[in-house]
């Protein structure tokens, strides 16, 4: 009975009410991933100087994502590896793949970029779509994308994936961590990384249930399992943006060898020397020279 009274109210409803609904339902999705991407992604096209200027020695370096995008990078050379030939990674060194974070763009990785170099390892850095110089919007397909067109830039450059670390710094662990699954290297190192975006909702809203709509997931904590490298997790306590009881799940979860790392400091801290030092020598010790 109370069923068919609700059927007759709505066949009586006035027709623009009934199209209403869907219009209010349709705002209300459009509006929580507009906020989903508002917070999940902070690109600054504004490029902070050149590494000649943070007294790096690297150059430039334009590629191609799978789906035809132009991406933008920059290779930083090991401190005194200056005047190797250009467009190919020779020498002693191994590399680090730098995964940036959320926001900004690889100019403001570069005092973490020497800070990496000092300890004898080349870089590599590069923007995801949308960030810096690189084409495109972002999404969580987009940035994997990227994540393998760069590694796989580094491949064709000759550098082995034994000699190549991936270091991911905040929503960079979960590319750099994506790519590792799928074109392992010598070692990865996830440094301020989170579980997932649903968790993240959680931590950040707890009393709105945002984590039931988003569509970006970023679901680390189930990938993590299937690693196939030597992993360094790095985190602080004091980080304010993403609790290091996430890192400790994250550890849990891998498969050895794995390390963690307790740092100092915030979430957005420059790096200090206790930090590179670990970074340095677990980096060291997994990957092989020529």
């Amino acid at each position: 009975m109370r069923e068919r009274i609700m059927q007759t109210a709505i066949m009586r409803m006035p027709v623009p009410i009934l199209w209403l609904v869907p219009v209010l339902v349709c705002a209300f999705m459009w509006g929580i991933r507009a906020f989903e991407r508002l917070n999940l992604y902070a690109p600054d096209q504004e490029l902070g100087g050149t590494p000649d200027e943070h007294g790096l020695d690297g150059e430039e370096v334009l590629f191609t994502a799978e789906d035809g995008t132009s991406l933008h990078g920059c290779l930083v050379r090991a401190k005194g590896r200056a005047g190797q030939p250009g467009g190919r990674v020779r020498g002693q060194a191994s590399v680090i793949l730098y995964f940036h974070g959320n926001a900004g763009n690889l100019t403001g990785r570069f005092a973490r970029a020497a800070a990496l170099a000092s300890g004898g390892f080349d870089l590599f850095l590069f923007d995801y779509r949308g960030y810096g110089k690189s084409r495109g919007r972002p999404s969580e397909k987009g940035l994997y994308q990227d994540g393998r067109a760069a590694a796989r830039w580094l491949i064709a450059r000759g550098v082995p994936p034994e000699r190549t670390a991936y270091y991911g710094e905040s929503l960079g662990c979960a590319v750099a961590l994506q790519t590792a699954l799928e074109l392992p290297p010598g070692a990865l190192v996830l440094d301020s990384g989170f579980t997932s975006v649903k968790d993240m909702a959680r931590v950040c809203f707890p009393r709105i249930p945002l984590h039931l709509f988003v569509t970006e997931r970023y679901d680390n904590i189930a990938k993590v399992a299937g690693l196939r490298s030597p992993l360094l997790i790095v985190h602080s306590a004091q980080d304010e943006l993403i609790p290091i009881s996430m890192a400790e799940r994250m550890f849990a979860a891998a498969p050895e060898p794995k390390r963690f790392l307790r740092a100092l400091g915030e979430h957005n801290d420059p790096f200090l020397s206790a930090r590179v030092r670990g970074v340095c020598a677990f980096l060291h010790e997994h990957l092989r020279a020529h």
